[in-house]
């Protein structure tokens, strides 16, 4: 399976911060974002457990950096052409433009976009081929 990354559906869009386009294969989304500079995700994560993402991804940030804290306190920046871990228990913040391309489990970023999308009043929903 293969798909263009423009030709993957928008999953998450918060107008000024991120789009996040999104597939589901398998057991496995893939996830193509762009974040704006500026963007922080915690706001959006506040009320999962800790107030942090409780999914990991595996990835590759294609443009920018990310500034990655962890539940332990630990800071991290990740930066263009870095391929990346991020265990559970983690938020991101975006100073600059950034698009990354992530691979997660399904099932745990499903709970975290409907999260998400309960706080903003969307429905995202990460598409299957």
């Amino acid at each position: 399976m293969h798909l263009k990354k423009e030709d993957i559906p928008v999953a998450l869009h918060v107008p000024g911060a991120v789009t996040a386009r999104a597939i589901e294969w398998g057991d496995t989304t893939v996830v193509n974002a762009r974040f704006a500079a500026g963007a922080d995700a915690a706001p959006l994560l506040a009320g999962l457990p800790g107030d942090m993402c409780s999914c990991p991804h595996w990835g590759l940030v294609l443009s920018g950096e990310v500034q990655v804290t962890y539940a332990d306190g630990t800071r991290e920046t990740n930066r263009a052409g870095e391929a990346f871990y991020w265990p559970p228990q983690h938020t991101v913040k975006f100073d600059v433009e950034t698009e990354i391309i992530e691979f997660s489990p399904q099932r745990g970023l499903r709970t975290v976009y409907e999260h998400i999308g309960r706080k903003l009043g969307q429905t995202p929903f990460p598409a299957k081929p």
